[in-house]
């Protein structure tokens, strides 16, 4: 491992956690698919250059029956394959967890347990030098005894005091039966890098947090005692002196200190309950208040990651390692937050903060932390690399890693903007206007911008629309009058421009190309995708995924991937979007909103596609440099008719003004559907039909009821 005067280190880290809820175990490796490709991912960790690996060797997952003997033959394999490629394991032991059922942490069991199950693992593995037995002791404490999440779903002071007890002398007694074997074993123990801030009335809650908050870590240091802030609560809560004893006689202190450090790690305590939705109402004996992340209010002191980690320093002063970074948001936020957390780390290093290195967590992403992995699966977050198609695809973040391993610096132009948790126009509660006007910094002259072409369109509008709300720097042109063909002009102003990448948003291209009026040798795509092809900037077109039986389309797509092999081509059809007036959806609505009957194709087929999700995904994609053909939609075919109806029952609206049409034999179209299948198979994933028409309908109600509808 790196000495404190080396550069800061990256490491990587996989969303691992097993945990119980009643009956079930919840494993997010299992989700992941890890078990299925093992080694193929650790061939992918290595590749980004990382030289450490938070990885797990659960206790759940090898021994889930009391006594049963272990089959290491998947771990043995994954750890030695690590080691040959030059990445040092820290194996997990429980995350999150509880033990297995044969366990529990009030009878001394789940602490003997996990010695019994460590000892194992040294002897499988004796050379494996760093262990995190536990993670998150306190994080998981509150989890299973205070909030009731997790099992043994505790809600009492004296469940959490004894789930932490119980997790942080499992720690110390697996360290002592590890170093048996192993004598240079070392701990590298997380937590979460937490604080509290509150209003005057609450301050008094505010320092219990900011001082409990330390407790698993004094408590493996062997600081508590009778003067430690927290011993009169820990007697209070029924924990007796005697249990306590044990930790000052069997001190065990972390050879690294890891912090995890999310969006959510600092709250905000508020007595006035009327400031926020009753999800944040809570309180204690005294009082009720909303608990909610400082990112959501307005905060008058100073707070950061910045001034925690000199706070954990000045606290612990031991070796510092940031051992979770994950934002879930959009790509480029994803990028903006790790790369302000690498900053961060140099900066109080620079000041004297003994920080080692910061962890690229969940690189293949993670589940179910919308519903705090209460739920089998939940939503998917990419990571590192993107597991929507059900591989791994590198995203933003891959190079962006691979960059700083190597180098240890990384640009790109979307960089040189404020996340969305930096931005005044963030959503914050607490004011007469909910979202505050955003004082827009301008662009840097240097700043690349992305380069959107189009026509006035609700494609380009959208583009325009997205970027501003991403804050991603972006120039629209108009191809009114623009020949896209002329590529004497069309190279100078490339240059001219310099965009990191280029949009072809000109939709009315696929009809011309449809019919066949637009000559190959004069194919405004193809001539822009080798210019981009030659001046390395990435090219996205938009093509459709309804192929004419003579397969004009596909033609086409390959001319432009002639012309330059890596650009990427999107196919999607039947877009919807609720910002024009003039798309069939919204045609629709207004016609039914009137009581107008709508007559549509009956056999018709479509696969619906709405437009800010497209043009999400799209962003992402560019910035993830995607190459090929993707087909783009939201995840169903449909006949027109039945989407018609749909949308009316959707509304409220009454579904037998929809009027189905039947086609002549000589009148159906003759197109096939590129299969919706095909979109996971390149790595997108929108969200469904069914929250898209959510999503649609709630912006057109809320245009309909200020006046802002075109009948």
């Amino acid at each position: 491992m790196m000495n404190r005067n080396s550069a800061i280190e990256i490491w990587g880290g996989m969303e691992c956690t097993i945990n119980r809820v009643q009956e079930d175990y919840f494993d997010q490796s299992e989700y992941a698919g890890h078990y299925n490709r093992g080694k193929a991912d650790i061939d992918l960790v290595a590749s980004l250059g990382v030289n450490m690996l938070r990885y797990p060797v659960l206790w759940e997952r090898h021994q889930p029956i009391a006594g049963q003997v272990i089959n290491w033959s998947f771990a043995e394999g994954v750890l030695v394959h690590m080691k040959a490629s030059g990445i040092e394991p820290i194996a997990g032991l429980v995350h999150h967890g509880s033990g297995p059922r044969h366990v529990n942490f009030f009878d001394g069991s789940f602490e003997q347990g996990l010695a019994a199950y460590a000892k194992e693992v040294a002897t499988q593995f004796p050379w494996l030098e760093y262990y995190t037995p536990v993670n998150e002791p306190l994080t998981t404490a509150r989890f299973c005894g205070l909030y009731g999440h997790w099992y043994p779903h505790g809600q009492s002071d004296y469940t959490f005091y004894k789930v932490l007890l119980s997790e942080c002398k499992a720690t110390i007694m697996a360290m002592e039966v590890i170093r048996q074997v192993n004598p240079d074993a070392k701990l590298v123990q997380t937590e979460d890098l937490g604080k509290c801030y509150s209003t005057p009335l609450l301050q008094y809650q505010a320092e219990f947090e900011n001082q409990r908050r330390w407790l698993s870590y004094d408590l493996l240091c062997g600081r508590v005692d009778e003067q430690h802030f927290m011993w009169p609560w820990l007697l209070k809560a029924g924990i007796t002196a005697e249990e306590l004893q044990f930790f000052k006689a069997h001190s065990c202190v972390p050879h690294i200190a890891g912090f995890n450090y999310y969006i959510t790690s600092e709250r905000y305590l508020d007595e006035d309950l009327s400031k926020y939705p009753e999800q944040y109402h809570g309180g204690n004996y005294r009082h009720r208040y909303a608990d909610i992340e400082t990112v959501k209010v307005h905060l008058h002191e100073p707070n950061g990651p910045a001034l925690l980690l000199k706070e954990a320093w000045a606290h612990l002063q031991l070796p510092i390692a940031i051992t979770e970074c994950h934002l879930h948001s959009t790509r480029e936020d994803q990028m903006r937050w790790f790369h302000t957390m690498w900053q961060t780390a140099n900066k109080v290093k620079a000041e004297g903060v003994d920080i080692r290195a910061i962890t690229a967590w969940a690189i293949f992403g993670l589940y179910g932390w919308n519903c705090l992995v209460t739920k089998p699966c939940g939503d998917y977050e990419p990571g590192v690399f993107n597991l929507s198609s059900g591989c791994p695809k590198p995203t933003a973040l891959t190079r962006l890693l691979q960059e700083l391993t190597q180098h240890q610096v990384y640009y790109h132009p979307v960089l040189e903007h404020e996340g969305w948790w930096q931005r005044e126009n963030r959503h914050r509660y607490g004011t007469p206007a909910k979202v505050v006007r955003m004082r827009r910094k301008q662009a840097p002259k240097t700043c690349r911008p992305l380069l959107v072409l189009g026509r006035e369109t609700a494609l380009r509008q959208a583009f325009e629309k997205i970027c501003v709300e991403r804050n991603i720097h972006h120039l629209l042109l108009d191809t009114a009058d623009m020949d896209r063909t002329d590529q004497d002009k069309m190279e100078q102003l490339l240059r001219e421009i310099h965009p990191w990448g280029l949009i072809d948003a000109t939709d009315d291209a696929c009809t011309a190309r449809a019919a066949g009026t637009m000559p190959a040798s004069h194919f405004g795509p193809a001539v822009l995708a080798a210019i981009c092809g030659g001046q390395h900037i990435p090219y996205l077109f938009f093509s459709t995924d309804a192929v004419a039986s003579e397969g004009k389309q596909v033609k086409h797509e390959k001319l432009v991937l002639q012309q330059n092999e890596s650009a990427l081509i999107i196919r999607s059809t039947g877009l919807f979007g609720p910002w024009d007036q003039h798309n069939y959806v919204t045609s629709w609505l207004n016609r039914l909103r009137s009581a107008q009957p709508i007559a549509v194709p009956a056999e018709q087929l479509l696969a619906p596609t709405y437009i800010p999700h497209l043009v999400h995904a799209c962003i992402d994609l560019l910035l993830d440099g995607a190459q090929g053909i993707y087909p783009v939609n939201n995840g169903e075919t449909t006949s027109m008719a039945a989407f018609a109806r749909r949308i009316a029952l959707m509304a409220g609206l009454d579904e037998n003004l929809v009027c189905s049409l039947l086609q002549q034999p000589e009148q159906k179209d003759t197109r096939a559907l590129f299969h919706s299948a095909s979109i996971t198979e390149q790595g997108v994933r929108l969200p469904s039909l069914a929250a898209a028409l959510e999503q649609y309908l709630e912006a057109q109600d809320h245009l309909y009821h200020s006046g802002k509808m075109v009948g």
